[in-house]
Protein backbone atom coordinates (compact mmCIF):
# COMPACT_ATOMS: atom_id res chain seq x y z
CA UNK A 1 0.00 0.00 0.00
CA UNK A 2 1.08 3.18 -1.33
CA UNK A 3 2.04 5.66 2.18
CA UNK A 4 5.12 7.48 0.40
CA UNK A 5 4.34 8.33 -3.26
CA UNK A 6 7.65 8.95 -3.85
CA UNK A 7 9.73 6.05 -2.34
CA UNK A 8 6.61 3.43 -2.19
CA UNK A 9 6.25 1.33 -5.73
CA UNK A 10 2.66 0.26 -6.56
CA UNK A 11 0.82 -3.12 -5.67
CA UNK A 12 -2.07 -4.63 -7.16
CA UNK A 13 -4.76 -2.82 -4.01
CA UNK A 14 -2.79 0.81 -5.18
CA UNK A 15 -4.11 0.08 -8.78
CA UNK A 16 -7.65 -1.01 -7.41
CA UNK A 17 -7.76 2.00 -5.56
CA UNK A 18 -7.14 3.83 -8.60
CA UNK A 19 -9.99 2.79 -10.57
CA UNK A 20 -12.29 3.59 -7.90
CA UNK A 21 -11.15 7.01 -7.70
CA UNK A 22 -11.62 7.34 -11.67
CA UNK A 23 -14.65 6.16 -11.88
CA UNK A 24 -16.93 8.52 -13.49
CA UNK A 25 -14.08 10.70 -14.64
CA UNK A 26 -11.89 8.53 -16.81
CA UNK A 27 -13.26 6.13 -19.84
CA UNK A 28 -13.33 2.83 -19.27
CA UNK A 29 -11.68 1.84 -22.95
CA UNK A 30 -13.09 -1.44 -24.64
CA UNK A 31 -10.68 -4.45 -26.33
CA UNK A 32 -10.64 -4.35 -29.90
CA UNK A 33 -9.39 -7.41 -32.37
CA UNK A 34 -8.48 -6.99 -35.88
CA UNK A 35 -7.81 -10.55 -38.26
CA UNK A 36 -5.35 -8.26 -40.37
CA UNK A 37 -3.32 -7.66 -37.31
CA UNK A 38 -3.32 -11.45 -36.18
CA UNK A 39 -2.54 -12.18 -39.69
CA UNK A 40 0.82 -9.88 -39.47
CA UNK A 41 2.33 -10.72 -36.21
CA UNK A 42 0.86 -14.63 -36.21
CA UNK A 43 -1.17 -14.79 -32.96
CA UNK A 44 -4.25 -13.21 -31.63
CA UNK A 45 -4.03 -9.32 -30.95
CA UNK A 46 -5.89 -7.78 -28.40
CA UNK A 47 -6.01 -4.05 -28.28
CA UNK A 48 -6.84 -1.63 -25.71
CA UNK A 49 -6.89 1.82 -27.69
CA UNK A 50 -6.57 4.50 -24.89
CA UNK A 51 -6.65 7.44 -27.63
CA UNK A 52 -10.46 7.33 -26.81
CA UNK A 53 -9.62 7.94 -22.64
CA UNK A 54 -10.60 11.59 -21.45
CA UNK A 55 -7.89 14.47 -23.24
CA UNK A 56 -6.79 11.67 -25.89
CA UNK A 57 -4.11 9.38 -24.10
CA UNK A 58 -3.82 7.29 -20.93
CA UNK A 59 -2.45 10.17 -19.39
CA UNK A 60 -5.18 11.55 -17.67
CA UNK A 61 -5.19 7.98 -15.45
CA UNK A 62 -2.39 8.85 -13.43
CA UNK A 63 -3.19 12.73 -13.21
CA UNK A 64 -6.77 12.35 -11.84
CA UNK A 65 -5.60 9.85 -9.28
CA UNK A 66 -2.73 12.13 -8.14
CA UNK A 67 -4.45 15.25 -8.14
CA UNK A 68 -7.80 14.17 -6.72
CA UNK A 69 -5.99 12.90 -3.79
CA UNK A 70 -4.37 16.63 -3.04
CA UNK A 71 -6.13 18.03 -0.05
CA UNK A 72 -8.26 21.26 -1.65
CA UNK A 73 -6.70 23.89 0.63
CA UNK A 74 -3.30 22.69 -0.85
CA UNK A 75 -4.66 22.24 -4.85
CA UNK A 76 -6.47 25.66 -4.56
CA UNK A 77 -2.47 27.39 -4.51
CA UNK A 78 -2.04 25.33 -8.20
CA UNK A 79 -0.78 22.66 -9.71
CA UNK A 80 2.70 22.12 -11.95
CA UNK A 81 3.63 19.76 -14.55
CA UNK A 82 6.50 19.22 -17.24
CA UNK A 83 5.55 17.37 -19.91
CA UNK A 84 5.76 17.17 -24.44
CA UNK A 85 1.54 17.32 -24.36
CA UNK A 86 -0.18 13.78 -22.90
CA UNK A 87 0.71 14.47 -18.94
CA UNK A 88 0.08 17.87 -19.85
CA UNK A 89 -3.19 17.86 -20.66
CA UNK A 90 -4.10 15.23 -18.50
CA UNK A 91 -2.78 17.68 -15.30
CA UNK A 92 -4.56 20.58 -17.37
CA UNK A 93 -7.96 18.66 -17.50
CA UNK A 94 -7.83 17.72 -14.02
CA UNK A 95 -7.00 21.15 -12.69
CA UNK A 96 -10.01 22.42 -14.71
CA UNK A 97 -12.43 20.19 -13.09
CA UNK A 98 -11.40 20.25 -9.52
CA UNK A 99 -11.31 24.60 -10.26
CA UNK A 100 -7.25 24.51 -9.57
CA UNK A 101 -4.84 26.07 -11.38
CA UNK A 102 -2.15 25.18 -13.00
CA UNK A 103 1.15 26.22 -15.26
CA UNK A 104 2.57 23.39 -17.77
CA UNK A 105 6.01 23.45 -18.57
CA UNK A 106 6.11 21.91 -22.40
CA UNK A 107 9.00 21.99 -25.06
CA UNK A 108 8.59 24.67 -27.80
CA UNK A 109 9.03 21.87 -30.65
CA UNK A 110 5.75 19.70 -29.28
CA UNK A 111 2.74 19.05 -31.59
CA UNK A 112 0.94 22.59 -31.70
CA UNK A 113 -2.81 20.51 -31.02
CA UNK A 114 -0.64 19.48 -27.62
CA UNK A 115 -0.26 22.96 -26.99
CA UNK A 116 -3.33 24.26 -27.78
CA UNK A 117 -5.12 21.42 -25.96
CA UNK A 118 -3.55 22.32 -23.19
CA UNK A 119 -4.06 25.77 -23.26
CA UNK A 120 -7.61 25.48 -24.00
CA UNK A 121 -8.32 23.46 -20.71
CA UNK A 122 -7.08 26.99 -18.68
CA UNK A 123 -3.60 26.47 -18.04
CA UNK A 124 -0.91 28.74 -18.48
CA UNK A 125 1.97 27.58 -20.91
CA UNK A 126 5.79 28.04 -20.72
CA UNK A 127 7.43 26.59 -23.61
CA UNK A 128 11.47 25.75 -23.13
CA UNK A 129 14.24 24.92 -25.46
CA UNK A 130 15.20 20.46 -24.91
CA UNK A 131 18.51 21.36 -25.44
CA UNK A 132 19.62 24.82 -23.78
CA UNK A 133 17.03 24.61 -20.99
CA UNK A 134 15.86 22.58 -17.82
CA UNK A 135 12.41 22.04 -18.02
CA UNK A 136 13.17 20.92 -14.12
CA UNK A 137 14.85 24.17 -13.04
CA UNK A 138 11.66 25.74 -14.70
CA UNK A 139 9.16 23.97 -13.06
CA UNK A 140 10.98 24.60 -9.62
CA UNK A 141 10.95 28.75 -10.42
CA UNK A 142 7.00 28.50 -10.68
CA UNK A 143 6.89 26.49 -7.80
CA UNK A 144 8.77 28.97 -5.40
CA UNK A 145 6.87 31.76 -7.06
CA UNK A 146 3.02 30.45 -6.49
CA UNK A 147 3.23 27.92 -3.53
CA UNK A 148 2.07 25.14 -6.22
CA UNK A 149 2.10 20.95 -5.84
CA UNK A 150 3.94 19.43 -8.58
CA UNK A 151 2.61 16.65 -10.50
CA UNK A 152 5.16 14.20 -12.04
CA UNK A 153 5.35 12.59 -15.23
CA UNK A 154 6.01 9.14 -13.97
CA UNK A 155 8.06 8.77 -10.75
CA UNK A 156 5.31 8.84 -8.04
CA UNK A 157 3.49 5.68 -7.01
CA UNK A 158 -0.22 7.35 -7.32
CA UNK A 159 0.49 8.01 -10.79
CA UNK A 160 1.76 4.87 -11.94
CA UNK A 161 -1.07 3.01 -9.75
CA UNK A 162 -3.45 5.58 -12.27
CA UNK A 163 -1.52 4.39 -15.29
CA UNK A 164 -1.82 0.72 -14.00
CA UNK A 165 -5.66 0.74 -14.39
CA UNK A 166 -5.45 0.29 -17.76
CA UNK A 167 -4.16 -3.59 -17.64
CA UNK A 168 -6.49 -4.05 -14.78
CA UNK A 169 -9.27 -3.09 -16.94
CA UNK A 170 -8.05 -5.77 -19.88
CA UNK A 171 -7.42 -8.23 -17.92
CA UNK A 172 -10.90 -8.38 -16.30
CA UNK A 173 -12.30 -8.01 -19.66
CA UNK A 174 -9.75 -11.34 -21.05
CA UNK A 175 -10.57 -13.18 -17.98
CA UNK A 176 -14.64 -12.50 -18.89
CA UNK A 177 -13.44 -13.87 -22.57
CA UNK A 178 -11.52 -16.62 -20.85
CA UNK A 179 -8.49 -15.16 -22.71
CA UNK A 180 -5.19 -15.95 -20.78
CA UNK A 181 -2.61 -13.27 -22.51
CA UNK A 182 1.08 -14.24 -22.70
CA UNK A 183 2.53 -10.45 -23.37
CA UNK A 184 1.49 -7.26 -22.19
CA UNK A 185 3.09 -4.39 -24.48
CA UNK A 186 3.20 -0.78 -24.25
CA UNK A 187 4.96 2.83 -24.69
CA UNK A 188 7.81 3.21 -22.41
CA UNK A 189 9.22 6.90 -21.84
CA UNK A 190 9.71 7.39 -18.46
CA UNK A 191 7.70 4.27 -17.70
CA UNK A 192 5.26 4.82 -15.30
CA UNK A 193 2.76 2.87 -17.75
CA UNK A 194 4.76 0.35 -17.70
CA UNK A 195 5.40 0.57 -14.09
CA UNK A 196 2.02 0.46 -13.25
CA UNK A 197 0.47 -2.26 -15.60
CA UNK A 198 3.88 -4.73 -14.73
CA UNK A 199 2.35 -4.35 -11.40
CA UNK A 200 -1.12 -5.39 -11.67
CA UNK A 201 0.06 -8.17 -13.82
CA UNK A 202 2.47 -9.26 -11.76
CA UNK A 203 -0.96 -10.65 -9.39
CA UNK A 204 -3.80 -10.30 -11.99
CA UNK A 205 -1.37 -12.73 -14.53
CA UNK A 206 1.38 -14.30 -13.57
CA UNK A 207 2.36 -16.06 -15.91
CA UNK A 208 2.36 -12.96 -18.32
CA UNK A 209 5.02 -10.82 -19.06
CA UNK A 210 5.34 -6.70 -19.51
CA UNK A 211 7.04 -5.45 -22.41
CA UNK A 212 8.19 -1.70 -22.69
CA UNK A 213 8.53 0.25 -26.27
CA UNK A 214 10.24 2.97 -27.60
CA UNK A 215 11.59 4.61 -30.40
CA UNK A 216 14.85 4.12 -31.69
CA UNK A 217 17.38 6.41 -30.26
CA UNK A 218 15.31 6.86 -27.54
CA UNK A 219 16.35 3.31 -26.00
CA UNK A 220 17.14 3.54 -22.84
CA UNK A 221 15.14 1.51 -21.12
CA UNK A 222 16.25 -0.99 -23.74
CA UNK A 223 19.92 -0.41 -22.29
CA UNK A 224 18.91 -0.26 -18.80
CA UNK A 225 17.75 -3.43 -18.33
CA UNK A 226 20.62 -5.24 -19.80
CA UNK A 227 23.15 -3.02 -17.48
CA UNK A 228 21.13 -3.25 -14.70
CA UNK A 229 21.37 0.54 -13.66
CA UNK A 230 19.96 3.73 -15.36
CA UNK A 231 21.19 4.56 -18.53
CA UNK A 232 20.51 8.49 -20.64
CA UNK A 233 19.78 9.55 -24.09
CA UNK A 234 21.96 11.13 -25.77
CA UNK A 235 20.89 14.69 -26.02
CA UNK A 236 19.54 16.43 -29.56
CA UNK A 237 18.42 12.78 -30.70
CA UNK A 238 15.19 13.37 -32.89
CA UNK A 239 12.02 11.18 -33.28
CA UNK A 240 8.80 11.57 -34.60
CA UNK A 241 7.45 9.85 -31.44
CA UNK A 242 7.45 13.42 -29.11
CA UNK A 243 5.70 11.81 -26.11
CA UNK A 244 8.67 8.92 -25.81
CA UNK A 245 11.68 11.58 -25.06
CA UNK A 246 12.21 11.12 -21.52
CA UNK A 247 15.85 10.93 -21.13
CA UNK A 248 16.20 8.04 -18.77
CA UNK A 249 13.73 5.84 -16.89
CA UNK A 250 12.76 7.25 -14.18
CA UNK A 251 13.98 6.03 -10.74
CA UNK A 252 10.67 4.60 -8.89
CA UNK A 253 9.63 3.13 -12.18
CA UNK A 254 12.87 1.32 -13.15
CA UNK A 255 12.78 0.03 -9.84
CA UNK A 256 9.56 -1.37 -10.86
CA UNK A 257 10.58 -2.48 -13.92
CA UNK A 258 13.07 -4.66 -12.57
CA UNK A 259 11.04 -6.20 -9.70
CA UNK A 260 8.70 -7.50 -12.11
CA UNK A 261 11.29 -8.36 -15.27
CA UNK A 262 9.84 -6.02 -17.48
CA UNK A 263 11.57 -6.13 -21.27
CA UNK A 264 11.71 -3.92 -23.60
CA UNK A 265 12.31 -3.02 -27.40
CA UNK A 266 12.77 -0.72 -29.82
CA UNK A 267 11.06 0.67 -33.73
CA UNK A 268 12.38 3.31 -35.41
CA UNK A 269 10.19 6.27 -37.03
CA UNK A 270 9.29 3.67 -40.12
CA UNK A 271 7.77 1.52 -37.98
CA UNK A 272 5.85 3.68 -36.06
CA UNK A 273 4.53 5.07 -39.22
CA UNK A 274 3.39 1.53 -40.41
CA UNK A 275 2.13 1.29 -36.87
CA UNK A 276 0.15 4.19 -37.07
CA UNK A 277 -1.03 3.33 -40.81
CA UNK A 278 -1.96 -0.03 -39.83
CA UNK A 279 -4.24 0.92 -36.91
CA UNK A 280 -6.56 3.63 -39.21
CA UNK A 281 -6.69 0.83 -41.63
CA UNK A 282 -8.02 -1.53 -39.68
CA UNK A 283 -9.65 -0.04 -37.16
CA UNK A 284 -10.25 3.49 -38.28
CA UNK A 285 -8.16 4.67 -34.64
CA UNK A 286 -6.09 7.89 -35.13
CA UNK A 287 -2.51 7.06 -33.42
CA UNK A 288 -0.02 9.16 -32.38
CA UNK A 289 3.59 8.15 -32.79
CA UNK A 290 3.94 7.13 -29.37
CA UNK A 291 0.84 5.80 -28.87
CA UNK A 292 1.98 3.06 -31.86
CA UNK A 293 4.95 2.60 -30.35
CA UNK A 294 3.69 -0.93 -28.46
CA UNK A 295 2.38 -1.85 -32.07
CA UNK A 296 5.74 -1.12 -33.64
CA UNK A 297 7.92 -3.33 -31.54
CA UNK A 298 5.00 -6.36 -31.85
CA UNK A 299 5.24 -6.00 -36.04
CA UNK A 300 9.09 -5.59 -35.69
CA UNK A 301 9.46 -8.84 -33.53
CA UNK A 302 6.58 -10.76 -34.76
CA UNK A 303 7.85 -14.22 -34.49
CA UNK A 304 9.19 -13.56 -31.07
CA UNK A 305 6.12 -12.38 -29.71
CA UNK A 306 4.09 -14.83 -31.90
CA UNK A 307 5.97 -17.51 -30.29
CA UNK A 308 4.82 -16.60 -27.02
CA UNK A 309 1.14 -16.60 -27.52
CA UNK A 310 -1.57 -13.98 -27.71
CA UNK A 311 -0.76 -10.40 -26.79
CA UNK A 312 -2.05 -7.67 -25.82
CA UNK A 313 -1.03 -3.97 -26.91
CA UNK A 314 -1.96 -0.80 -25.16
CA UNK A 315 -2.01 1.86 -27.68
CA UNK A 316 -1.23 5.07 -25.58
CA UNK A 317 -2.73 7.88 -27.37
CA UNK A 318 -3.41 10.08 -30.08
CA UNK A 319 -2.97 13.18 -30.06
CA UNK A 320 -1.09 13.56 -33.33
CA UNK A 321 -0.65 16.76 -35.48
CA UNK A 322 -2.64 16.30 -39.16
CA UNK A 323 0.83 16.81 -40.93
CA UNK A 324 2.63 14.00 -39.09
CA UNK A 325 -0.51 12.06 -38.92
CA UNK A 326 -1.49 12.11 -43.37
CA UNK A 327 2.51 11.49 -43.56
CA UNK A 328 2.29 8.01 -41.60
CA UNK A 329 -0.70 6.86 -43.79
CA UNK A 330 2.10 6.99 -47.12
CA UNK A 331 3.43 3.69 -45.06
CA UNK A 332 -0.39 2.17 -45.75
Amino acid sequence: MIVDPLRDLPELEDVEDAARRLKGVCVRTPLLRSDELDAAIGARVWIKPEMLQRTGSFKMRGAWNRVSRIPEDVRSRGLVAYSSGNHAQGVAESARLLGAPAWIVMPEDSPRAKIESTAARGAHIRLYDRIRESREAIADEILHETGATLIRPFDDAWVMAGQGTAALEACSDLNEAGVSVASLVCSASGGGLLAGCASALAELAPAARAFGAEPSGHDDLVRSLSSGRRETNAPGVRSIADALMAPSPGILTFQAHQRHSVGAFSADDGDLKAAMSIVFRTLRLVCEPGGAASLAVIMRNARFFADRGETLVILSGGNVDPATFADALQFG
